[in-house]
This record gives structure tokens, sequence and C-alpha cells, in this order.
């Protein structure tokens, strides 16, 4: 047999075929699942025209929901548990800043005993969160024309 004969070599050359065929298949699997990845509590917050704040850092953030519902950041807790687990979170802590957004329809007594439950957990600095205001809701909110 001859040395160089078509026969003998080796395949030298790379199928990427069934790379880019699991890659186009992860792609669709983490397009289809990224949407439902989103967490977080929904709540349609009071509009107001200020301008917005810019953080760097990740902040402490209690929520109550339409339903009256409490959340610190994503985690659900009961009103008499609220202080106890702000007190735990703020003691690894050296701000002690918390961010508080309230949805609209939730009545004002439940957002001032939440706010009272913060503050007496040792909250220095009570940050409300609104939305922008929106020039065009004007006259739909209040039911007044112009």
């Amino acid at each position: 047999m001859a040395i160089g004969s078509g026969s003998d070599r080796l395949m030298s050359d790379i199928n990427v075929t069934p790379f880019v065929d699991v890659m186009l298949v992860l792609l669709i699997i983490f397009m289809v699942t990224a949407p439902m990845m989103v967490q977080g509590v929904d709540v349609a917050l009071p509009e107001v025209s200020a301008t917005p704040m810019v953080t760097e850092k990740e902040n402490l953030t209690v929520t109550i929901d339409r339903d009256a519902n409490i959340y610190i950041n994503d985690f659900q807790v009961r009103m008499d548990f609220l202080k106890d687990k702000l007190e735990k979170i703020l003691a690894a802590k050296t701000d002690r800043e918390v961010f508080f957004r309230a949805d609209k329809d939730v009545s004002y007594g439940v957002v001032v005993s939440v706010m009272a439950e913060i503050k007496a957990a040792g909250v220095e600095k009570l940050g409300m969160v609104t939305d922008p205001f929106d020039d065009r809701t004007i006259g739909k909110s209040s039911g007044k024309k112009g």
C-alpha cells in the first residue's frame, strides 16, 4: 500500500452539526422559559411627578399587594412577624434603609400599620416607591375632563 493513498488517511475535520443542533435546542428552551423566570410582586403603584432616584446597591423593599399581602423583597411575611424579620435582616446591614411599596388600592390603615412596624424594627430611612406621573391620566383618575 502506498503512503499517500486516499483510503488510509484520517479525517481531520470536526463535525460541528451535532454541536449546532444542541445549541439551537438550548436557545429555544431558554427563550421559552426566560419570561416565566421573572418573579416579583405585582403592585399598582400610585403615580407622582418626581424624578427617578438612581441607586447602585440592592435595596431592601417591603411591599403590600392589592390583597394586603406583605412581602420583604419577594418573600411573603405575615404582619405579626414583619418587625422580627426586619430586625434580623437589618442586624447584618450597616445602612438601615428600607424602600416601601404599596398598591394604590390598599387601605390607608393597612399602609400606616405596616409603616409603623417597619419603623419599630429600627429602620432609620424609609423611602416610598411610586410610579412616574403621566400627564395623560389626569382626567381619567379624578373623573374630570380636561
